[in-house]
């Protein structure tokens, strides 16, 4: 096993690697063919390049990876949660200019939101304005 840098140190995953480890966190750990079974109805990936991006995700901190058999099995380092928060943050400082109000408000003007989701967005407020 190869040393990785710390996930931490890397922001944002590209969308292939982010695909991966979207089937990784689903299954908990997996080697290179269950990652492939799991791909979506009409994805075709080979074999070496679902390898290799694993071991660039290795190499980025995001998974480990340990021996098994002839193989290895790949498990997540970071929670999809904290991917999320890491990502929200990026976007809000470089798309953004650290101004998350903007973002907030991108995303009300342009994303169709159910009235669940009005609700759910009315409650989250909510609960901050009662933190403080």
């Amino acid at each position: 096993m190869r040393k990785s840098k710390p996930a931490s140190d890397e922001k944002r995953l590209t969308n292939v690697e982010l695909e991966l480890m979207s089937i990784l966190w689903a299954l908990g750990e997996a080697n290179v063919t269950q990652v492939i079974a799991a791909l979506p109805a009409g994805r075709v990936l080979a074999y070496t390049s679902v390898s290799t991006i694993l071991r660039i995700l290795e190499g980025k901190g995001f998974v480990a990876a340990r021996r098994e058999g002839r193989g290895h099995l790949y498990k997540p380092q970071v929670t999809r949660s904290e991917y999320e928060a890491r990502a929200v943050k990026d976007v809000v400082n470089r798309v953004f200019q650290g101004v998350p109000v903007a973002m907030v408000r991108q995303l009300l003007d342009n994303v169709h939101m159910s009235d669940d989701d009005v609700r759910e967005q009315r409650k989250l407020v909510s609960s901050i304005k009662d933190r403080k």
